[in-house]
């Protein structure tokens, strides 16, 4: 006998449900390359507020870390807009 996943009526290899139901849509590639390409403007922009802008001007490297704080949260709201517009569906 072996020792494996325990699997519920309803769920087959491969299958995972949460408490909350199963998972919502994935996000598009182009969901996922605009999520990737505003994470990486936003460490390049920590980057160079730290590594370079800092030696020049504190105040800019100031501004230029408060503008890179501001993506993050736009970037999960783009990666997330699949999962809220089937949520509306529903």
């Amino acid at each position: 006998m072996t020792a494996g996943p325990a699997e519920g009526p309803g769920e087959g290899p491969g299958e995972s449900t949460d408490e909350n139901g199963p998972a919502g849509p994935q996000p598009t590639r182009r969901d996922r390359r605009l999520y990737f390409v505003l994470m990486t403007i936003c460490i390049g922009l920590f980057v160079l507020s730290w590594a370079v802008l800092d030696r020049y001007s504190t105040v800019a490297a100031v501004v230029v870390s408060i503008v890179a704080l501001v993506i993050p949260p736009f970037a999960a709201i783009i990666a997330n807009v699949a999962s809220a517009a089937d949520r509306r569906r529903g």
